[in-house]
C-alpha cells in the first residue's frame, strides 16, 4: 500500500496540504493532547531531566522510576489492579499473546478485529477462529460447540474504528463460561468513552476478572506507547512470559513523562469529555436529521462508504473545497475505492462540524455507513 502525502498538523485542528490550510478531522487525537502545552512541556522537561532512552530492556538495566510511575497512574484512572507499560498498543495486544501462549482451547477473533489483534493470535498456540463482527449469537453457537474443559479466549476491538461501532462486551462476557477470558482492544474507547473516560468496558458498567484489555497512549492521551490492564496476575505473566516485553527498549523516558501528564488531565478536566461527547452529539443529529445514520452511540467516529469510486473522488474534492482535508482510508478491509473516517475531537469548533455536516449532507443517500 504506497504511502500518503504528508500533512503538517498546525494550530489544534487544522492541517497544511499543498499549501492549503484545512479543517482536520483525520488522525485518532480525540483531545488533541499532543499539541496540548501542558504536555509539551512536560516532554521537554523529561527530556531535559532524563535524557531520550534507557537503552536497554526493563528486565535486564533498563528499568527507570518513571515506567512505574506511569504504569501506577494508569492502574488509577483505569481502576485496576496493575497496568503493564509497552512500546505500542500493537506491541500491546502481542505481549498479552505471548503471556497466554498454550493456556487456552481456542481463540475466537471478531471477523473486523484490529490487525494487531489478528497478529496477536498467531501466537496463542491453539485453534483460532472466527465469529460474525459484532454477533453475540454467532459467538455463543462456536461457544455451545465446544467441549466440557474448553478454555476460551475471545478477542474484539471495543470501538471499532473504521465506523465508531462498539462491540457489545456484556453480551460477550455473558456467554463466556468461568474459565474463559475477553481481550479488548480499547485504543480508541480508552480516554473516550465512559463517565470517566475508562473505556468501552466502563460504558457497559462492566466489571469482570475474566476482562482483560490494551490500549495506546496515542489516540486520547495523545503520545505514544500502549499499555495492558487487568489483575496483578495477568500483567506479571506479561513481565514474565512475552519476549516482546523482556527483549524490547522501553518508550524514550520524555514520552513517558509527557504520558504522566496527559492521564492527569484527563483525570482532572472533565470538560474534554464533555467537549468531546457534545461535539459528537452535534455532528451526529445533524447526520441524523440530514438522513445519513450514523452509529446510535457516542463514539467521536463516524464512517461513510461512498457508493462509488466516482462519488469518493467528487466528495473528496467537495470537502477541499469547503477547507476540509478529506480523510479518505483504503485500509482495513473496506471496499476498492475506500471510505471517509472523520474523527470528532473535543477541538473541533461548531463552525467546522457543521460545515462538515453540510458537505456530507450535500451527498445524500450516495454515503452509507461502514
Amino acid at each position: 500500500m504506497p504511502l500518503n502525502e504528508p500533512l503538517q498538523q498546525t494550530g489544534r485542528t487544522f492541517v497544511l496540504h499543498r499549501g492549503r490550510r484545512l479543517a482536520y478531522f483525520g488522525g485518532c487525537d480525540y483531545f488533541r493532547l499532543a499539541s496540548h502545552p501542558e504536555v509539551l512541556r512536560a516532554l521537554r522537561e523529561g527530556a531535559e531531566q532524563f535524557g531520550l532512552n534507557v537503552a536497554a530492556s526493563r528486565a535486564t538495566t533498563g528499568n527507570h522510576q518513571l515506567f512505574g510511575r506511569l504504569e501506577r497512574a494508569l492502574a488509577r484512572f483505569f481502576h485496576t489492579e496493575r497496568a503493564g507499560l509497552l512500546s505500542s498498543g500493537y506491541a500491546a495486544n502481542l505481549a498479552f499473546a505471548q503471556s497466554v501462549a498454550g493456556q487456552f482451547s481456542h481463540a475466537f477473533l471478531d471477523a473486523r478485529a484490529h490487525s494487531s489483534l489478528r497478529d496477536a493470535s498467531e501466537l496463542l498456540h491453539c485453534r483460532v477462529l472466527q465469529f460474525h463482527h459484532r454477533d453475540p449469537a454467532d459467538l455463543r453457537r462456536h461457544l455451545r460447540k465446544l467441549g466440557r474443559g474448553a478454555r476460551p479466549l475471545v478477542m474484539t476491538d471495543g470501538l471499532f474504528a473504521h465506523n465508531g461501532s462498539l462491540a457489545p462486551l456484556d453480551e460477550y462476557l455473558s456467554a463466556l463460561p468461568r474459565r474463559g477470558l475477553l481481550l479488548v482492544d480499547d485504543a480508541h474507547g480508552a480516554g473516550t468513552l465512559g463517565k470517566s473516560g475508562q473505556g468501552t468496558p466502563e460504558l457497559f458498567g462492566l466489571r469482570d476478572p475474566r476482562l482483560v484489555r490494551t490500549f495506546s497512549l496515542s489516540k486520547a492521551f495523545g503520545v505514544y506507547g500502549g499499555a495492558i490492564v487487568g489483575t496483578a496476575a495477568q500483567v506479571e505473566a506479561m513481565h514474565h512470559r512475552s519476549l516482546l516485553f523482556t527483549g524490547n527498549t522501553p518508550l524514550p523516558l520524555p514520552l513517558v513523562n509527557a504520558a504522566l501528564k496527559s492521564v492527569a488531565l484527563l483525570r482532572a478536566d472533565r470538560t474534554l469529555r464533555e467537549r468531546l461527547q457534545n461535539n459528537t452529539a452535534r455532528l451526529k443529529q445533524a447526520l441524523r436529521d440530514g438522513e445519513i445514520p450514523p452509529a446510535e452511540n457516542n463514539s467521536p467516529v463516524v464512517g461513510l462508504v461512498p457508493a462509488t469510486a466516482d462519488l469518493a473522488v467528487h466528495l473528496a474534492r467537495q470537502l477541499s473545497r469547503a477547507g476540509i482535508f478529506p480523510p479518505l482510508i483504503r485500509y482495513g478491509g473496506g471496499t476498492a475505492h475506500g471510505f471517509f473516517r472523520f474523527a470528532i475531537s473535543s477541538e473541533h469548533t461548531p463552525a467546522q462540524l457543521d460545515t462538515l455536516a453540510g458537505v456530507l449532507i450535500s451527498a445524500g443517500k450516495k454515503l452509507a455507513p461502514c
